[in-house]
């Protein structure tokens, strides 16, 4: 059974249920022709490609206190050491990962901790592969203060297709490991920086296919007061 996230559910109603109603309607008004079946099949293939998109699969997330978990499903994009002013303040990591329309958009927390920082910026909608996105596109970034004390942030982006950033997280509210906060609405891009100083190891590179809230990014020295999390409290 598909779990749909409760960020999309009225789309499926709505999109869903047109595509639904269209499928019925068409089929009734062709019949018995054959065209009938395939009209009809279509509005169905659409409805399910809707269930696909905002699919939210239950997901392994590693225990191990001393990792960041991939915050999106997609592929990495670029890495590269940059300057952030807007949390960290200082040298980081960033993973850009591109998310095409056929991967799961629901973000998740690369760690557990405590938010302190939330900033919506409106912007773009320039293709999200490119980390030129990352200076002009509409953006959502979220800082996060890990269990060990070790602050990360997370930058949700949109694309050519992407139109809508959700993020349901505010200041003061605990993530688990893991755990859904948002998404991005059709293919778009999420960047996690990493202070530079506290990464111990690099576990992807360019090209890699990651899934979020399940694979391992990286490590990073100093964080040994986390604890197993549930893998998808909502």
């Amino acid at each position: 059974m598909i779990r749909i996230t409760p960020y999309g559910r009225n789309e499926v109603v709505l999109f869903g249920g047109i595509c639904l109603l269209l499928a019925v309607i068409c089929g009734w008004l062709l019949a018995p022709s054959v065209y009938a079946w395939v009209v009809a099949g279509v509005f169905v293939a659409g409805f399910v490609a809707i269930l696909g998109f905002f699919r939210d699969p239950v997901r392994v997330v590693p225990s191990n206190p001393a990792i960041v978990v991939s915050p999106a499903d997609g592929k990495v994009a670029d890495i590269e050491e940059v300057d952030e002013g807007e949390y960290l303040e200082g040298r980081a990591l960033r993973i850009g990962i591109f998310l095409s329309v056929f991967d799961v958009h629901v973000n998740r927390a690369p760690v557990a901790g405590t938010v302190e920082y939330v900033k919506h910026r409106p912007g773009r909608c320039r293709n999200a592969f490119t980390a030129e996105s990352t200076k002009d596109n509409e953006s959502n970034a979220l800082g996060m203060r890990s269990t060990g004390g070790m602050r990360i942030l997370v930058r949700q982006l949109t694309g050519a297709v992407a139109r809508r950033i959700v993020c349901r997280s505010e200041p003061g509210s605990t993530l688990a490991r893991g755990e859904t906060y948002g998404m991005i609405k059709f293919g778009s891009r999420t960047e996690l920086f990493l202070p530079i100083a506290s990464v111990r190891e690099v576990k992807v590179q360019v090209g890699d296919t990651v899934r979020g809230g399940e694979t391992i990014l990286g490590e990073w020295d100093g964080d040994g007061s986390g604890e197993p999390v549930a893998a998808n409290r909502r």
